[in-house]
């Protein structure tokens, strides 16, 4: 299992966190994402078939792009 902490300026709310999580969780293999509204962050855990560029894709997708 990988792990990681993307850095997302653009979060602001709750909503912003549950958008987020909602995404990413329909990704193959996601299993687990934590959002931070303090730390603009999301933490995301995952195995394969996704990996780290598939979660970035994403996150730009939905207009919330990691820095």
């Amino acid at each position: 299992m990988q792990k990681e902490t993307f850095s997302i300026p653009n979060i602001s709310c709750g909503h912003c966190t549950m958008a987020i999580q909602n995404e990413l969780g329909e990704l193959a293999g996601v299993a687990k994402v934590d959002g931070n509204i303090e730390a603009k962050s999301v933490t995301v855990e995952w195995d394969a078939p996704t990996d780290r560029d598939q979660i970035v894709a994403k996150l730009k997708e939905i207009n919330y792009p990691a820095a």
